[in-house]
């Protein structure tokens, strides 16, 4: 996508398109019961003698190696500049947020030039620990179901998913924040000046937009997750996941994490 046709619109646009990876990544994730030790740091350093952590931490660590290495040129052609960091293979992409950025290793690939959009000083923001700890502390047990079948490598896997695309929309905040101070740059600059957090807040809070997007991602719900019968009244009513837990986890934990990297973009724009 080029920079000269990003707008609001396209951005929404892409918002919702993103509502689909999260619904199905939620499904695919409610296919596994909790599955505690995937979380416990015990479980893995009694195999791993070298690694302080828990296997969800051991898979995404190895993954986004993995992926810094090899991965370019993926989604928005937006550049995001962090001075003085390594090209890191996928996480050049400003649609990418490493959870783990410490010692990432560089690209073994010829960097994508990426043309420039995000304000630098801005575009290095990263609340994936915020969100680390709300996937694993608040949202799972909304809608996973306890117990505990072994399938803990496939639940890592499965909640690595998850995390990729609840960091991918979450961060997005940082372009709808850069292209609604462009088109109105007089209404933010004076709280941004300030340092005024709650009036960035109000300026960035339509409710009607928000109360449509958690109708929205409700309906997605039922009809992506709907289980799927050749009796008439068979499982009538039975969903993958429940889609009110669907609108409660994007009333609750993901509109406003996004509307929280837009104040903290914000409030780096003048810088």
């Amino acid at each position: 996508m080029a920079t000269n046709s990003l707008t609001l619109e396209s951005v929404r646009h892409s918002l919702i398109r993103q509502e689909d990876s999260i619904i199905f990544s939620l499904i695919e994730r409610a296919h596994f019961p909790i599955n505690s030790p995937t979380y416990s740091q015990s479980y893995v350093s009694n195999s791993i003698h070298t690694f302080s952590g828990s296997l969800l931490r051991f898979v995404v660590e190895e993954t986004e190696a993995i992926l810094a290495k090899i991965a370019t040129n993926f989604g928005l052609q937006i550049c995001l500049y962090i001075p003085g960091e390594v090209d890191a293979g996928r996480y050049a992409n400003p649609e990418e947020h490493p959870f783990f950025p410490e010692d990432l290793p560089p690209s073994v690939v010829p960097p994508h030039n990426f043309a420039k959009f995000l304000h630098p000083p801005a575009a290095s923001i990263n609340i994936n620990k915020d969100i680390w700890d709300t996937y694993i502390n608040k949202l799972l047990q909304l809608f996973v179901a306890p117990g505990d079948d072994g399938n803990y490598a496939s639940t890592a896997a499965s909640d690595l998913v998850c995390l990729q695309a609840l960091s991918r929309r979450i961060h997005y905040g940082k372009l709808v924040a850069e292209v609604k101070f462009r088109e109105s740059p007089q209404e933010y600059e004076p709280a941004i000046h300030t340092k005024d957090r709650d009036t960035l807040m109000k300026l960035l809070t339509f409710e009607k937009v928000e109360e449509a997007v958690m109708k929205r991602v409700a309906k997605k719900a039922m009809m992506f997750g709907q289980e799927v019968t050749l009796n008439k009244d068979g499982n009538l009513g039975k969903y993958k996941v429940d889609p009110s837990v669907v609108s409660r986890l994007y009333g609750d934990s993901i509109i406003p994490l996004t509307k929280l990297v837009q104040v903290e973009y914000l409030l780096r724009r003048l810088d």
